[in-house]
């Protein structure tokens, strides 16, 4: 792959019929252009985890999606109530999702750590009352170390 193949996606709010959507559509490009497994597999799940966020807390979103060969980035736009405490909201097990969406096997508190653990780089900008904005990347191949 020597070009950037570009995606956007709308992601529905309070639509778990439909969360994934973008998520699987990515995976199958990426297998289509020859990742590797393991490439695909943590830009599925930080990808799916940000979508199930969007339609849990946010009503809904967009996602852009860049892979080139370097890298694949996602960046996920919300207009949702934002998050108040990221620091808080990264800890493993905290949720402020609803009961009825935790009745549906949704809401552990996973979501945002789990998308920091399967992503090389994140950086969230969230304003209360505003939205917030997910910035995630995936190297495709392993980084150089750095030369002291």
């Amino acid at each position: 792959m020597s070009q950037t193949i570009s995606f956007h996606y709308d992601v529905p709010g309070d639509d778990f019929t439909r969360a994934g959507e973008a998520s699987g559509s990515v995976k199958k490009a990426l297998k289509q252009v020859g990742l590797a497994p393991d490439i695909i597999r943590n830009v599925a799940i930080a990808m799916y985890e940000g979508e199930i966020n969007m339609v849990i807390h946010a009503g809904g979103g967009q996602i852009d999606v860049d892979i080139d060969p370097d890298a694949v980035r996602m960046v996920l736009k919300d207009q949702g109530p934002g998050i108040k405490d990221i620091s808080l909201a990264m800890q493993e097990g905290w949720s402020t999702a609803p009961d009825d969406v935790r009745s549906l096997g949704f809401g552990a508190g996973m979501g945002l750590p789990n998308m920091k653990k399967y992503t090389d780089e994140m950086e969230i900008e969230s304003t209360v009352g505003v939205g917030t904005t997910v910035t995630m990347t995936v190297f495709t191949h392993p980084r150089e170390e750095a030369v002291s």
